[in-house]
Formats: C-alpha cells, sequence, structure tokens
C-alpha cells in the first residue's frame, strides 16, 4: 500500500490508507450495474447523489484545513479525486433527469 509520507507505516496507519483507497473504488460495482442495466430506481439515484455530494463537501473540508491549518494529506485528496471523477458522469444524468422528475435512464 502507498502510505503517505506523513507516516510511520504502523499496522493502523496501512489499514486507514486501505480503507480510503477502498471507499475510492467502492462505488464502481454500482456504477457498473448501473451502465449494465441502463437504468436505476430512483431511490438508488438518490442514495448515489447524497454518496458524491458527501465527497464534494469533503473536497471542501480539504481546501478549508489547507488554509487555516496548512494541513495536506495526499492519500486523502488523490482518493477523493479519483472518487469525484467517478461521479461526474452519473452527477451529470442525476441532475438532468432526476432532479426533473424523469428516471435515471443511461443513454444508447
Amino acid at each position: 500500500a502507498v502510505v503517505s509520507t506523513q507516516s510511520t507505516g504502523t499496522f493502523s496507519e496501512i489499514l486507514w490508507t486501505f480503507s480510503i483507497y477502498l471507499e475510492a473504488g467502492a462505488i464502481l460495482p454500482q456504477l457498473f450495474m448501473m451502465s449494465k442495466t441502463g437504468e436505476a430506481e430512483t431511490i438508488t439515484s438518490h442514495y448515489l447523489f447524497m454518496l458524491g455530494a458527501y465527497r464534494g463537501l469533503y473536497i471542501l473540508n480539504w481546501i478549508f484545513r489547507y488554509y487555516t491549518e496548512s494541513f495536506f494529506d495526499p492519500i486523502a485528496v488523490i482518493a477523493g479525486i479519483v472518487q469525484t471523477v467517478l461521479y461526474i458522469d452519473f452527477f451529470y444524468l442525476y441532475i438532468t433527469k432526476v432532479l426533473k422528475g424523469k428516471s435515471l435512464v443511461l443513454p444508447c
């Protein structure tokens, strides 16, 4: 596992790093199933959007902490950027379909 330069590589820090990376990729099965079936139920769409919104708020937290505390954690930032990139296409579909009252059906 890639561990931050700030860490000493203790077992708990390695587990923390793994959990951050796991969180970034945990959405992939849901996005894969959605792309395979071509649609998602409304409740699933709302759930995925809230997960993405949580990540977006996390990005604001990183920016705030960097400017107020000079704190920068490369592991969390890289994993968060990867997760946010995975959500971008879904966000577009959610905003253009679900928020307009339509069901989330992927374009062919």
